[in-house]
């Protein structure tokens, strides 16, 4: 893996996939449901797969991040649920593909073990320090830390290590380091960008390594994605992607790539799969199209330029179709992108998802 250049018909893949799923007249719990055997789900990351943490938590950025307030979740929950989408996320989709529930947000009070698993994903989460440190990764590790030390008291030291071995890892994080950096360092020098990326690379290297220490063996990572086309973005640009974050996002994930073969090498049993976020979506946003979609550079969802912003906090504008729109709101894809990058991450080739897609790493 580490490719970062396009991969011909992506979004055509994806969108295959889904119409396969469709045309079989089943629904995807059907079509991809793995074996019986107990197997849970832990997802990581930022708002692309926060299930409503947010909600949960007194932060900085409650007043920024508005996905408890309509329209969001309207075209499949009917009401917010917390989730930056008109519907659903990938992990929701991710979950149902491995015969599971949708895996719940981890500070949502819960009355039984995490047998089947939890999201701990937060709106503005970075692998750095970031926007809250309330909501990092390092403080995400911190609450699956206690979950391992709760399931040994629920389970028995024996059947808590065999759900952690068995589960599967889903981290999407990294974009809102590299829209901190810009935004915090205007003038930065390609070198200066060059050892931030070192430093984020360093340190999810580091997030890695402590799942597989607290037996974590199973581990998927949606790269960065092209984060210099969202509709915010945009809108702070002229109209055009911004080329300087798009090129932070490739050599992230290039980077990212070359270390993950390295720790399957080092670390025992580690298996892992690589999703080419990046380029699957990018594919999306230059052939839009192609991939069944009619609006690429505005969002179904905000106010100003290219409804960039205010989804959920202003008197924002609405689209009739959210899924003829790629993006939501000004940094979030709709719910139909989300189910064509999961059934990619899924079930896609080695050249998009290796070395393993999450279908296989549920199977080993």
């Amino acid at each position: 893996m580490g490719r970062v250049t396009s991969i011909v018909g992506s979004c055509c893949l994806a969108l295959l996939l889904a119409i396969n799923i469709l045309s079989r007249k089943c629904d995807a719990e059907d079509e991809f449901k793995v074996e019986k055997e107990q197997k849970g789900l832990f997802v990581l990351g930022d708002s692309l797969f926060d299930p409503g943490n947010t909600q949960y938590i007194k932060s900085s950025l409650t007043k920024i991040f508005s996905a408890g307030n309509p329209p969001y979740g309207e075209s499949f929950f009917k009401h917010p649920t917390g989730r930056f989408s008109d519907g659903r996320v990938v992990p929701d989709f991710i979950a149902t593909f491995a015969g599971l529930p949708l895996i719940s947000p981890y500070l949502q009070p819960h009355p039984t073990p995490f047998t089947d698993g939890a999201n701990f994903a937060m709106a503005g989460a970075a692998v750095t320090d970031g926007l809250d440190p309330n909501v990092n990764l390092p403080k995400q590790l911190s609450y699956f830390k206690a979950l391992a030390k709760s399931l040994e008291h629920d389970l028995g030291e024996i059947e808590a290590k065999r759900v952690l071995e068995k589960s599967v890892y889903l981290f999407s994080i990294g974009g809102n380091d590299y829209v901190g950096f810009q935004n915090q360092n205007p003038n930065a020098t390609k070198s200066s960008g060059r050892e931030f990326i070192d430093q984020v690379v360093y340190n999810l290297t580091d997030a890695f390594k402590a799942i597989y220490s607290l037996g974590g063996r199973k581990i998927a990572y949606q790269n960065v994605g092209p984060l210099g086309c969202a509709p915010s973005i945009r809108a702070r640009s002229g109209g055009d992607c911004n080329e300087e974050l798009l090129e932070m996002a490739r050599e992230h994930n290039q980077a990212f790539s070359e270390v993950l073969k390295k720790l399957e090498i080092e670390l025992s049993g580690f298996k892992y799969s690589f999703f080419d976020y990046y380029v699957s979506f990018y594919d999306i946003v230059i052939n839009p199209v192609k991939c069944g979609f009619k609006e690429v550079k505005r969002a179904c969802c905000g106010v100003g330029p290219f409804r960039g912003s205010g989804c959920g906090t202003k008197k924002y504008e609405l689209c009739d179709k959210p899924s003829e729109y790629v993006w939501f709101d000004g940094e979030h894809p709709v719910e139909r992108v989300n189910l064509q990058m999961a059934n990619l991450l899924w079930s896609g080739p080695p050249e998009v998802t290796g070395p393993y897609n999450m279908k296989q790493l549920f199977q080993i």
